[in-house]
């Protein structure tokens, strides 16, 4: 069975219909996965239609190519790359931008990737393993200051500052023990440095996200996609963006809520309610995944779809 078989699409109907107003728009999927959202989009579209995907990952990018669509274009590039991409392909204005967050089912899936540690294999972490610095060669190096910030603030760890210990530790063995570069060890380090356990889940979860996310700059490059989508994004257009943890969430959650409520004056101004610029945004919807998507995909537990619409240009 193939990796587009294996992922299943969070939230999949719901963020489509969010984000399709007009079967003749130009869209964007951020982040094409297995292409499950990219099809859903591509079906609803008419023949004027246009879809632009993005995706780091070399194996989203091969299963992307295979489709046979004249309407659809792939990005090889993190989605913080959409305006720069729009700019080349002459596209002033976007119908819709779709953000479907975090890591997919067949790279989890995939113990080569070193994204989980229920599988052992290499500390690599990047969604493109061809570009960028892996975990292990970050752990190599980082001090146990940035690994406990990173561990602390990204995996919102309580023993961060015990782990980033153990990891220099085991780091200072390494000409006798080898380096470290096995999703194995790294849980098995964090497994003894975390004090209390969460019932239902790996002391080593809060790490790997960490990692992951650092690795990869997650947090800072949607904070650039973000900005970029609401400058490109026409009168009525939708911004649906789907998340998985918190840090995500706030992120997604603050920027809608800052640019859909009016500035802030003081009453004592001589200025008046109309002389006031309109917030470029209003929020249309959150939701969440039902109770029967979450029985079939134990993934969709976490995920927050949000949803805003362009309303000033």
């Amino acid at each position: 069975m193939g990796n587009e078989l294996q992922h299943q699409t969070v939230l999949l109907d719901e963020a489509v219909r969010a984000l399709v107003t007009r079967t003749d728009g130009v869209y964007v999927d951020g982040t094409f996965g297995r292409g499950g959202h990219s099809r859903a989009v591509l079906a609803k579209l008419g023949e004027a239609g246009r879809l632009i995907a993005f995706d780091k990952d070399p194996q989203a990018i091969e299963t992307a190519r295979a489709m046979a669509d004249a309407r659809f274009d792939i990005v090889h590039d993190s989605f913080a790359a959409l305006s720069s991409a729009m700019a080349e392909r002459g596209i002033e204005r976007l119908s819709g931008v779709l953000l479907d967050l975090g890591v997919s089912s067949p790279q989890l899936d995939d113990p080569v990737r070193g994204f989980s540690f229920r599988a052992d294999g290499p500390l690599d972490m990047r969604m493109d393993p061809t570009r960028g610095e892996s975990a292990a060669n970050w752990l190599a190096r980082a001090s146990q200051q940035e690994l406990t910030e990173v561990i602390r603030d990204y995996g919102e760890e309580r023993f961060a500052f015990q782990i980033a210990k153990a990891i220099v530790a085991r780091r200072a063995e390494s000409e006798r023990l080898g380096p470290l570069v096995t999703t194995r060890e790294l849980a098995e380090i964090v497994a003894h440095a975390v004090k209390t356990r969460e019932k239902g889940k790996d002391p080593a979860t809060r790490t790997f996200q960490a990692i992951r996310i650092h690795v990869n700059q997650e947090l800072a490059e949607l904070q650039v996609v973000l900005d970029a989508a609401l400058s490109l994004l026409e009168q009525g257009g939708r911004l649906v963006v789907i998340s998985f943890h918190s840090l995500e969430d706030r992120i997604v959650k603050r920027f809608m809520q800052t640019r859909s409520s009016a500035p802030v004056v003081d009453r004592r101004l001589p200025i008046r309610a109309v002389d006031l610029p309109r917030p470029p945004l209003k929020i249309v919807a959150r939701q969440f995944a039902s109770a029967a998507e979450v029985d079939a995909n134990p993934r969709a537990r976490s995920a927050v779809m949000r949803v805003a619409e362009r309303i000033a240009p």
